[in-house]
């Protein structure tokens, strides 16, 4: 076993695949003298690698298991979450890694690799996981639906595979808070757009026939009422990209200058910018570029 390197979305398996792994390997009796895992919320500096990792990655393993088995005589550090280290400590890590490779594999875990390191990522086997497809997504979706007893339409299942987007920690999530909303009774689509803080599709359409009627009063009434709901206009920049990527209604030219500008309003979001002013920037853009092509 290389030490490892695992990278990619929230939810898509990681931290899990190297457990079953570790499992695996060393039984369970031996897995909690064997592996050390040290996540995000765990002290993670520079002086607890100096100590804490490098005297566990010290010690000598055996190569037997208590039943007889035979296990590899090596013990398994998983730094989870390994992007949020400094770098001071990760620069700490790259002694320990290669003088104790004898006797110990690390396993960082990660959603970005950009912030790892170059040195670190040069001594791993790197693996991308990637956002679940959506039919495994929906098997494991209806595994657990089946287990649990919950009843769930089949539009309900495809619906929460798209609005997880391949997380399946999410999905999950979802559907446990969408039974607990129905208590017993069938889980269907609209509920789940209503846990999944998803905007409706008529919603959607509305915006865009708001921008479509070149009227600023209309305009204004229409982006009243959606933050009056209470949808998130962040939420509604996701949705709206997609919807105007698709769009037939727009040239190519107006596309580029719509998705710069959702670019920025997602940014000024993000700094915490107010979210009617953001959504009236935007719509306004919209009406202008429309009144171009008419």
């Amino acid at each position: 076993l290389p030490n490892l390197l695992f990278y990619g979305p929230p939810g898509t398996g990681k931290t899990s695949t190297i457990l079953a792994a570790a499992r695996e390997l060393f039984g369970p009796e031996l897995f909690r003298q064997r592996v050390l895992e040290l996540n995000a919320s765990d002290e993670r500096g520079i002086q607890v690698i100096r100590e804490k990792v490098k005297a566990f990655a010290q010690l000598t393993a055996s190569g037997t298991r208590a039943d007889g088995k035979v296990c590899p005589p090596f013990k398994i550090v998983i730094l989870d979450e390994a992007d949020s280290m400094t770098s001071a400590a990760q620069a700490a890590l790259r002694r320990t890694m290669e003088k104790e490779s004898k006797t110990t594999r690390f396993c960082l875990i990660c959603n970005y690799i950009s912030r790892i390191i170059e040195p670190l990522t040069s001594r791993c086997s790197k693996f991308r996981f990637k956002p679940l497809s959506d039919k495994i997504q929906q098997q494991r979706v209806l595994d657990v639906a089946e287990k649990e007893h919950v009843k769930i339409s089949s539009e309900a299942v495809s619906y929460l595979v798209k609005v997880s987007e391949g997380d399946l920690r999410k999905a999950i999530t979802f559907l446990q808070s969408a039974t607990r909303l129905m208590g017993g009774k069938e889980i269907t689509e609209k509920i789940v757009t209503e846990i999944a803080g998803v905007i409706p599709k008529e919603t959607i359409d509305g915006v865009i026939l708001a921008c479509k009627s070149f009227s600023f009063e209309k305009l204004e009434r229409m982006a009243k009422n959606l933050i009056n709901e209470g949808y998130a206009v962040a939420q509604l920049v996701n949705q709206l990209h997609d919807v105007v990527v698709e769009s037939q209604d727009f040239s190519d030219k107006q596309k580029s200058a719509i998705a710069e500008k959702l670019a920025d309003v997602d940014k000024c979001l993000a700094d915490g910018a107010d979210e009617y002013l953001q959504l009236m920037s935007l719509c306004a853009l919209v009406m202008q570029q429309l009144s171009q092509s008419s």
